[in-house]
């Protein structure tokens, strides 16, 4: 690492990187309730601020010299049996996929979908429980570092009521947001890997789009999210249990970063 992690650079980065989201999203002119409409409002209203996100986060990560820390565990969680939650959330994801109708899509509107859940998975899941998680390792125990990059997750997307969602709704998603954290938190851990959490974030926020758009049936991650979210928190303790992620100083890590 060329900059020892800290938790006020976690914090910078969190604070930047929800700034330029909230600006470039304000500039598109796209309503956040528009997003998922069609493929103009999706690409310019989402995948737009994601994608300047994403390189802001990329060149943010390789200055610092965080990749590995902020992509892989030292050591896998000991108890792998609470991957069973985020296998729930993957199995209510495929049948909003399987219950959206796929004939309203065009080209277009399918590669928005498709650009949207890569560079949400990317983003979010480097930001919180990639960088953010790194940082607050280097002084916090780790049930203290699951319990506020959750919080952080969640509490990131109150900028949705500033661009255009109702506010009831918008502190419903903080909070649902925040336990889902949970999950990929658990995907982390059990898998040793961000990369698996990234994928499952993505599939599952393309899942909630396509079938708010155009469903064939029930809306089954409406109904399902708050149980599974509840799931991710009933069993965290057992993959935080014995975790010892400290982030380890190279020797050319800089005493600015103090």
């Amino acid at each position: 690492m060329r900059i020892t992690p800290r938790v006020w650079i976690g914090l910078a980065i969190y604070v930047g990187y929800v700034l330029v989201i909230f600006v470039v999203s304000k500039l598109s002119g796209v309503a956040y309730t528009d997003i998922g409409k069609s493929a103009d409002f999706t690409w310019r209203g989402a995948v737009l601020d994601l994608a300047v996100g994403a390189v802001l986060l990329a060149i943010t990560t390789w200055l610092l010299g965080w990749w590995k820390p902020a992509l892989f565990e030292r050591k896998r969680s000991q108890h792998t049996w609470p991957i069973f939650v985020p296998a729930l959330m993957l199995v209510v994801a495929v049948v909003n996929l399987s219950s959206t109708d796929w004939s309203k899509f065009d080209a277009s509107f399918l590669l928005s979908l498709l650009a949207l859940g890569v560079a949400v998975g990317f983003c979010e899941e480097l930001l919180s429980r990639g960088l953010l998680l790194t940082a607050f390792r280097s002084r916090l125990s780790e049930v203290w570092v699951w319990l506020l990059t959750s919080a952080l997750f969640g509490g990131m997307h109150i900028i949705n009521a500033a661009l255009g969602a109702p506010l009831g709704i918008t502190l419903g998603q903080v909070v649902i947001a925040a336990m889902s954290g949970t999950c990929f938190y658990i995907v982390r851990r059990v898998t040793g890997s961000l990369i698996w959490a990234m994928a499952l974030h993505g599939i599952w926020d393309v899942s909630v789009f396509a079938v708010g758009f155009a469903p064939l049936g029930g809306a089954w991650a409406s109904v399902l999210g708050p149980v599974i979210g509840i799931l991710a928190v009933a069993v965290v303790y057992w993959v935080i249990k014995g975790t010892d992620e400290k982030p380890v100083a190279s020797a050319g890590a800089t005493e600015s970063a103090r």
